[in-house]
């Protein structure tokens, strides 16, 4: 047998393998002949420094910039990322403007626009901290990293999960690139971005991105067609980059992002009462329709971020100094319809089915500050031992509003909350590694994290009847909570073969204290200790046959204690922190990447997370829409839910993405065909279990067929190619509301390099 027959039937055979899994999945593949093929030598910055991803002693996932431009080609925003590599989820009640992540299924379902997550997202060494921040566009990327596990040690607070990292194209990068799409729905997404050498020692990269959707859903309850979910999104991002000698880089950014548009579109008795099935505007047994609504509220969204940094490297020789400094704002208005229908029982006629009172609110964030910095100093040296360490401060400070109003139609509230929240960390760190001559690589890293947080919140307007129970104006209460947590990591990485490695890693995370203080609805602040995580895994990365074929897989074991949860909504529409006594959670993720035969190229992945909520005397309370709760009822307390046993919200036991691309030379070019495909079993959408609040599997596929030709690349796309329609998440308090994944989305993409 022939070395490439036998390598093409090894290959064969681990991908039959793979697809008799439950859905395996990897990163996306780029629609380019010459990047169809495997990465024998992904490198990645998980750990603050260049190295390659098969030596990391991290379950981490690499995309590069290119392999993101499939997916984006629809007009996707962050959220699309959902399922795209191993135990990564991504959901919004607030649309494009406020991401929530999870990862091996930790995560938060707080809608509140100071809520803390367990996923931090690190943007050029930068962790941004409020979820309107999360929402930064994806463009120009040099990579996109996911770490899963906790990343406490070199990135400090709020990572018990993991985090998700991006790395921007540098101005010292050569060229550039312009890519244009038209699709369904009036659809544009349209990108570019270009480097200049201004001088000898300074240079400059110029990045825009620009995404628009035009008013596709009609909402049936007025004349005109086409009133809702549009958007239109700019970002734009200016880099300028000193280098007067091979020691000193410095390098200024500055970007911006205007997002207008409608608010998330909730629906009204969207589920079957019973099931979780979906229904039309016409109550059970009529077709749902996805570009249908019936509402009588206002509806509209307006972000706005501004950022600058300033990254300095020096070269010393032995070790390298580099100092992160960094400043974000942004501001946010957004009003939606939130019982999702058409009038109410006092109000009539109304629908779909039955409303029993309107629900219409407003938030605002009218400002967002933060301010970071980090200095940090790490070795150069090639020998066996090699170190890192630093000091990080975070400071910020938000202003939250929330209006209640009277009638869906009101501009003028007929109550008013407010929060002031001011946050400040510091860190201290620092990480070694050594590495042996018989291949053993041992590491070690600690931390010292102190954070601390304010919060400040009132009603000072209330003017609703009495007879609702919100009993008038809260006058300003105040909460402090604080917290010192040393977190650590220890690591080894041991090279059996030039094709293999074996690692293990036990780690210790930690989210800091959080407080709630969401008063539109109740009289009262919660406060959530710090949380934190153990977490063990072991794996095995292997890199075969000159790198035509990759294959990682590693398995893991966490326990949180004191897990920060929020009970939303609910009977009670009042939004809770909660401190679970243990949750936890195992798994394992596979990833697969290989080249049977020239031009054709396999990738897939898996993750199983397997987690349970492990606290008897925890309770919340059920769906106040009258849902079928699945959970035992507290004794003597009516509406009252046990959730011990549960498995945590938005957290799918499977997620799995899988692609393929082939190309054929056809005259002076390539034609190529490339598709791709994500996903993720069934979810609960809060604490409680119940029927109707359960969304169902989901999958989603892409196709993408093209023409390459020198610089040049035309293609035609579709997006949701089978048009799956599944609700992905839901509203508790009102009636049996929800909302649904995007539609969809077919086109025509021509771009070019230069």
């Amino acid at each position: 047998m022939h070395a490439r027959t036998g390598r093409t039937a090894l290959i064969a055979f681990l991908l039959m393998g793979t697809a008799a899994t439950p859905a395996l999945a990897q990163q996306q593949a780029p629609a380019a002949t010459d990047e169809q093929k495997p990465q024998d030598d992904v490198v990645v910055t998980a750990q603050r420094r260049q190295e390659r991803l098969q030596d990391v002693p991290i379950s981490v996932s690499a995309i590069s910039g290119a392999r993101l431009d499939v997916v984006q080609a629809g007009g996707n925003d962050i959220r699309g990322l959902a399922a795209r590599v191993p135990s990564l989820n991504v959901e919004s009640s607030f649309g494009r403007a406020f991401p929530r992540f999870f990862i091996r299924g930790l995560g938060n379902t707080d809608f509140d626009l100071n809520a803390s997550q367990p996923v931090s997202l690190v943007y050029d060494d930068v962790v941004l901290e409020n979820p309107i921040l999360k929402g930064f566009p994806i463009f120009d990327l040099q990579r996109l990293e996911v770490l899963r596990g906790p990343q406490g040690t070199l990135f400090g607070r709020n990572t018990p999960a993991g985090i998700v990292k991006f790395d921007t194209v540098r101005p010292d990068q050569k060229g550039g690139y312009a890519r244009l799409s038209v699709g369904s729905y009036g659809t544009v997404n349209a990108e570019g971005a270009a480097s200049v050498k201004l001088t000898d020692t300074l240079s400059a990269r110029a990045s825009v991105l620009y995404q628009r959707r035009g008013n596709w859903v009609d909402n049936v309850a007025t004349p005109q067609r086409g009133d809702l979910e549009g958007y239109s999104d700019f970002a734009a991002r200016l880099q300028l980059q000193w280098k007067p000698t091979d020691k000193l880089t410095a390098r200024l950014t500055g970007q911006i992002r205007s997002l207008d548009g409608t608010a998330r579109l909730f629906r009204a008795n969207l589920f079957a009462r019973g099931s979780n099935a979906l229904i039309g505007l016409g109550g059970p047994g009529t077709p749902f329709r996805r570009d249908q609504v019936r509402q009588d509220g206002v509806n509209f969204q307006r972000l706005r971020n501004y950022n600058g940094a300033l990254t300095v490297d020096y070269d010393f020789g032995p070790v390298t100094l580099t100092s992160v400094t960094s400043y974000w704002n942004g501001n946010i208005y957004t009003r939606g319809d939130i019982d999702g229908g058409f009038g109410n029982q006092f109000n009539q006629p109304m629908g779909p089915g039955f409303i029993p009172f309107s629900a219409q609110t407003q938030d605002n964030i009218p400002n967002l500050d933060q301010f970071t910095q980090e200095l940090r100093i790490a070795s150069n040296g090639s020998g066996p031992f090699n170190y890192q360490a630093g000091v990080f401060y975070f400071n910020e400070k938000v202003r939250i509003e929330t209006f209640d109003f009277g009638t869906p139609q009101d501009l003028n509230p007929a109550a008013i909350a407010r929060q002031r929240q001011a946050s400040e960390a510091f860190g201290i760190f620092g990480s070694a590694s050594y590495k042996f001559d018989f291949g053993l690589t041992l590491q070690g890293g600690l931390r010292y994290n102190d954070d601390t947080r304010t919060l400040t919140a009132s009603r000072p307007v209330d003017t609703r009847p009495g007879f609702l129970g919100f009993g008038g104006p809260v006058p300003e209460q105040r909460a402090n909570v604080g917290s010192g947590v040393v977190t650590w990591d220890i690591s080894a990485t041991q090279k059996v073969s030039d094709a293999v490695n074996l690692y293990a890693r036990v780690a210790r995370g930690y989210r800091a204290p959080s407080i709630q203080g969401r008063l539109a609805f109740g009289r009262t602040l919660s406060v959530a200790n710090n949380e934190q995580t153990m977490s063990y895994e072991g794996g095995i990365k292997t890199v075969m046959f000159g790198g035509d074929l990759r294959f990682n897989i590693n398995g893991f074991y966490f326990s949180t204690d004191n897990l920060q949860l929020t009970a939303v909504g609910g009977q009670t529409n009042f939004t809770t922190l909660l401190n679970a006594r243990n949750v936890d959670g195992y798994g394992f993720e596979a990833e697969l990447e290989a080249k049977p035969i020239d031009r054709l190229l396999f990738t897939a992945g898996v993750s199983l997370n397997e987690n349970r909520i492990n606290d008897p005397n925890l309770f919340v309370a059920g769906c106040g829409s009258n849902c079928t709760v699945l959970n035992a009822q507290r004794p003597g307390a009516p509406g009252i839910f046990s959730i011990n046993g549960n498995r945590l919200p938005q957290s799918p036991r499977w997620t799995a993405n899988w692609t393929a691309s082939y190309s054929v030379p056809v005259g002076p070019g390539d034609l190529y065909a490339y598709t791709d495909w994500a996903y993720r079993s069934s979810v609960n959408f809060f604490l409680y279990r119940s029927t109707e609040y359960t969304g169902r599997s989901l999958l989603e596929g892409g196709m993408r067929v093209g023409y390459k030709y020198d610089r040049f690349d035309f293609a035609g796309f579709v997006r949701n190619i089978t048009d799956a329609q599944v609700a992905v998440g839901g509203i508790d308090f009102n009636n049996l509301t929800g909302f649904v994944n995007e539609p969809r989305i077919a086109g025509f993409e021509v771009g070019v390099k230069f």
